[in-house]
């Protein structure tokens, strides 16, 4: 957990980092503050953001291979992907469901709800075009869910094994995967979210603990991310507001 807590605070620091070097490149350095606060900032600026997280979780999961582990990488981690693991995409899919299933008796009692609750997938997607949505597609459906899951379920929920093993049968493990599947909501930092993202979080905990690899999981992290994004595009088509 101590290289968890570490990747995660240096992927913050790589981050901002970037976030600068992208600004002083594009010309807009000046701006920086005012960008961060936009409801949809430009494309460079969201990826660059994504880069530096990611930076920090690959070091975060490198570190704890290299120091705590056996130095074998995909050993580690459980980074292996196998045919069944295409189960995932079903799995992913309906996770984006149940999710919607599950906001709908809350829905009605929050002010603005649509409008909130789509506002992530806005800032993420709405000021892109053309190459820059492309680009951004390809880093929430391939990047987000590789990095994220090396992370979350590769570093973050295998310690958490280890720190609750001591009680037996599923209170051990069911410890480890709830709370990792919080943390995982937690670092989205969206508050209306939160709910959505524990609950997928623990489905890709559970999916990670049966399986001890992380190729299925990276699978229904892609579906789940690909399906959100379709929804930004195509929501009366789908039927639902896709998180990602």
């Amino acid at each position: 957990m101590l290289y968890a807590c570490l990747g995660f605070l240096g992927g913050q620091l790589l981050a901002a980092v970037t976030v600068g070097a992208a600004a002083a490149l594009a010309g807009q350095a000046h701006s920086l503050g005012a960008l961060s606060k936009l409801a949809e900032p430009p494309t460079w600026f969201v990826i660059s953001t994504l880069f530096g997280l990611w930076g920090g979780f690959l070091a975060a999961a490198v570190l704890a291979s290299r120091l705590r582990g056996s130095k074998h990488f995909c050993a580690d981690l459980g980074l292996r992907f196998r045919w069944i693991d295409l189960i995932g995409i079903p799995i992913g899919v309906a996770g984006q469901y149940l999710i919607a299933l599950v906001y709908i008796p809350i829905a009605p009692h929050i002010h603005d709800f649509h409008q909130r609750f789509d506002a992530p997938a806005q800032r993420l997607t709405g000021n892109s075009h053309g190459i820059g949505y492309l680009v951004i597609g390809i880093a929430t459906v391939v990047g987000a869910p590789f990095f994220e899951e090396l992370f979350f379920r590769g570093v973050v929920l295998r310690a958490l094994a280890r720190i609750f093993g001591r009680w037996g049968g599923w209170v051990g493990p069911g410890l480890a995967i709830v709370v990792s599947g919080v943390l995982f909501a937690m670092a989205h930092a969206e508050s209306l979210q939160l709910l959505g993202l524990s609950i997928f979080g623990v489905i890709l905990g559970v999916v990670s603990y049966r399986t001890g690899r992380l190729g299925m999981n990276i699978v229904a992290h892609a579906s789940f991310n690909l399906l959100a994004l379709t929804a930004v595009l195509f929501p009366a088509v789908l039927g639902l507001k896709g998180m990602a």
